[in-house]
């Protein structure tokens, strides 16, 4: 889902601003979220694209191969306290996006950055936003208190790094509206989750149920 704004730019490097993650488990949800709230408050050049990755994997491998810089904002498992955030650059990336593979999207963004710098096309300028998470297994929650606290100073950092790294300066917007589709927009998501008892927070209860039946 392409997020970018839509004012000129100057030639500028190429930007791309990556949130990854899976919406449907809680703080697994916080990079994609972050990237949707900026997309929805500021306007770039169209040398800079916010883009919601998601869990695509290799389908982003396009997307990485036109950019000159990677901005990648994710869940990331440092083993620290909840909502700790920490930036990373460079080398360090790929190696913290494998700190710990605590859902399937990190290992593919690993082989999406693998495959870019085996073909030649990776972008020259790496880095990671990581926040520590709280919940990753609550199956259809949405953002825990202290993630979802993160939300604005990330956006702050990445603002900062626009600036400082790139020149690039936002725009805000008067009147911020929701970009992404009305059903999965973060306020509509979480306001409308099913109780416990509609909705099983741990998964699809026949896949859950298949699973528990012994081989033979």
């Amino acid at each position: 889902m392409d997020l970018a704004g839509d004012e000129s730019g100057r030639g500028a490097a190429r930007i791309l601003v990556l949130g990854i993650g899976n919406i449907l488990w809680a703080d697994e949800g916080f990079g994609v979220r972050t990237v949707e709230r900026l997309a929805a408050d500021w306007r770039f050049p169209d040398t800079v694209t916010l883009m919601d990755g998601g869990t695509q994997g290799l389908y982003l491998l396009p997307h990485l191969e036109a950019a000159d810089a990677l901005i990648v904002v994710d869940a990331i498992d440092y083993g620290l306290p909840p909502g700790t955030r920490r930036v990373f650059h460079g080398d360090d990336v790929p190696a913290f996006l494998g700190a710990k593979k605590m859902s399937l999207h990190q290992t593919g963004f690993q082989e999406v950055l693998a495959s870019a710098m085996f073909l030649g096309r990776c972008p020259q300028t790496l880095i990671l936003v990581g926040v520590q998470p709280e919940c990753l297994e609550d199956y259809g929650g949405g953002l825990t208190d202290t993630v979802a606290a993160q939300v604005a100073p990330t956006i702050d950092v990445i603002l900062n790094l626009l600036r400082d790294e790139f020149g690039v300066v936002g725009t805000p917007v008067e009147a911020s509206t929701d970009i992404a589709a009305p059903a999965i927009a973060r306020d509509a998501y979480e306001g409308g989750r099913p109780s416990a008892e509609d909705a099983c927070r741990i998964g699809d209860p026949r896949i859950l149920a298949a699973l528990s039946v012994p081989e033979t």
